[in-house]
């Protein structure tokens, strides 16, 4: 019975790693990925921009100077009224307004940015024979500007109809919005110009022509093709629907994608799957990662903007569980003082110091607690545990929606303070913090308890060095 127990087991741990392996080894969700990381790069440096702004710099409701932090503005001009009208006070909104402008080479740009991050990336996993990447990237920057919106509505003062402003291109797609037509445009645009270059339908140049300008005449055949297939495409949707491919990516595929994201069954399905797959030793950044790029990753970018104030988000996410260490530095915590086995409290120690700075890997490994049945459940658990305490505080009003966007690996409890600009933060992370650990004791206990050889053995160790210790003292 035992026999057939643990073989079942064995085979879902199998089955549940073989297909799961194979969705993160998918080569479309791979590039997604490996899309959506590298243009993270720009908007962490506009969220660290942000932070910077919103959290030390501004100087009505910042960290420094504000009513909601420390008050230094009334200090140094004696009220608020007379820190409204002061040098300082103009010098740092200014300061905060220069800032803010990093954002529009990054956040106001997304779709922009993934257009040419997404083509060249796919061109290189799909086309790797292709000579240049690069002319791939050229074309799907082009069709993505063949079907934009080329005209904005406007209305005047005082009038009761918009009047349609032609040759004024929407720019509100160059961020966000127009996430989905990026993805599905510029990989249209690649997969087409590299289909036709690849059955040679091309200008040929004599050999005496330089590399350079040879693949430059060899793209435009191909080239021209793409761009009058977008041309197409772009006709037929304005006739049939009214509205240009990005506007109807829009309606269609970004809006749902975004409001079954925000919903909580995708919250839960999301964090409990997170720690599952992790605990398999698959990285759940390689499944999840694309999904949230699609979803949560643009209610990050809109709080940022203060476009919105959506509750979940990657930056939720960030704080409440991995910011919080509720992988890394709880687990360790709970086996430094409660784990009796000498190995364990090793690993805790060697993996203290990473875990201050929200590297689980020392302890998943080390421990390990990957594929470790005695802790699945504090793991598996924990994530959303943490998750679903961090929506509690904001649901009562204690933190609001996450806005600034901190690196995952500053500390604990300095994290919570600088995601939320407020010292709640703070101690919504070290509430957290504290569940998590608790959630771990009886499992450190349980693990003492199945292990009691291992147990026995340190505590005979230990016994035996203070007998030496009182001998030695004796003896002197």
């Amino acid at each position: 019975m035992g026999k057939s127990k643990g073989s079942r087991t064995q085979n879902f741990q199998a089955n549940f790693t073989r297909v799961a392996g194979k969705i993160a080894a998918n080569k479309l969700l791979l590039t997604l990925r490996d899309s959506f990381i590298i243009v993270a790069a720009t908007s962490m440096i506009a969220g660290f921009a942000i932070m910077i702004q919103n959290v030390f710099v501004d100087p009505t409701n910042g960290l420094i100077f504000g009513k909601q932090g420390l008050g230094l503005g009334r200090l140094i001009s004696g009220s608020w009224s007379a820190w409204a009208t002061s040098g300082l006070f103009k010098g740092l909104t200014t300061t905060g307004n220069l800032i803010g402008l990093i954002s529009n080479g990054s956040l106001n740009t997304f779709a922009i940015l993934i257009v040419v991050i997404f083509s060249n990336t796919f061109s290189r996993k799909y086309f790797p024979k292709s000579k240049e990447h690069m002319t791939s990237v050229l074309y799907a920057l082009g069709a993505f500007f063949i079907c934009m919106p080329w005209k904005f509505q406007y209305t005047p003062d005082g009038a009761k109809k918009s009047i349609d402003v032609l040759n004024y291109m929407d720019t509100t797609f160059f961020g966000t919005k127009g996430v989905f037509a990026a993805l599905l445009i510029s990989g249209f645009a690649v997969w087409i110009y590299n289909k036709i270059l690849g059955k040679n339908i091309t200008i040929k140049m004599p050999d005496s022509v330089p590399p350079a300008v040879a693949r430059s005449f060899e793209s435009l055949i191909p080239g021209v093709c793409t761009m009058g297939v977008f041309i197409i495409l772009t006709g037929l949707s304005t006739t049939f629907t009214g509205e240009t491919m990005p506007e109807l990516f829009l309606t269609v595929l970004q809006k749902p994608a975004l409001a079954i994201s925000g919903t909580g069954l995708f919250a839960f399905v999301s964090q409990t799957t997170w720690s599952l797959i992790q605990w398999f030793g698959i990285h759940p950044t390689s499944i999840w990662g694309p999904i949230f790029g699609l979803t949560w990753n643009i209610n990050d970018t809109q709080n940022m903007l203060g476009q919105a104030h959506h509750i979940y988000s990657t930056l939720f996410m960030n704080f409440s569980t991995v910011a919080a260490s509720t992988g890394a530095l709880a687990p360790v915590i709970a086996l430094m003082f409660f784990s009796k086995r000498t190995a364990a409290k090793k690993v805790s120690k060697i993996a203290f110091m990473p875990a201050m700075f929200n590297i689980a890997e020392p302890i998943m490994f080390g421990l390990p607690i990957i594929l470790n049945p005695i802790y699945i459940v504090p793991w598996v658990v924990s994530q959303p545990l943490a998750f679903y305490i961090g929506i509690f505080f904001i649901k009562t009003g204690f933190i609001g929606p996450i806005v600034n966007n901190v690196p995952w690996t500053v500390p604990t409890l300095i994290s919570g303070l600088l995601y939320t600009g407020s010292i709640n933060g703070l101690i919504v992370q070290a509430i957290i913090d504290v569940v998590i650990v608790v959630l771990y004791i009886p499992f450190v206990k349980m693990d003492n308890k199945l292990n009691p050889d291992i147990v026995k053995e340190t505590e005979m160790n230990e016994a035996h060095k203070e007998s030496e210790k009182e001998l030695k003292t004796s003896q002197a």
